[in-house]
């Protein structure tokens, strides 16, 4: 087990939790898994999750963690994350998302202060 508790070492997680409407759970998916932007690439990104509930409930959880929360903000003010959001007025109407992906979202943010992982 590794358990890393070096503070200066720590990455930023945000968490947002988006409520979708039943029944449209494979759309919100699906837009993932065709998402304009590649988070992957930007710099300071560290790790994504989609977590889908489990008892057919709201909401999903999309997690990101970085390596600082200056690395976020620069993800977060780009034109990756605008043309990923729907939000960029050039990005041309074949490449914006489709539909509302969601009826709300709350960004929930947090210093990584502790990480175990697994020894294997």
């Amino acid at each position: 087990m590794d358990v890393l508790r070096d503070a200066a070492r720590m990455s930023v997680v945000k968490i947002n939790a988006v409520t979708v409407p039943k029944g449209m759970g494979d759309d919100f998916m699906e837009r993932f898994a065709k998402r304009a932007g590649s988070v992957e690439s930007q710099p300071g990104f560290e790790e994504f999750l989609l977590l889908k509930p489990t008892d057919g409930m709201s909401p999903f959880y999309v997690f990101t963690r970085w390596e600082s929360e200056e690395a976020f903000e620069a993800w977060m003010g780009g034109s990756d994350f605008r043309r990923a959001h729907g939000t960029d007025v050039e990005a041309t109407a074949e490449a914006r998302p489709a539909g509302p992906p969601g009826v709300s979202a709350e960004l929930l943010s947090f210093d990584v202060v502790e990480r175990v992982t697994s020894a294997g």
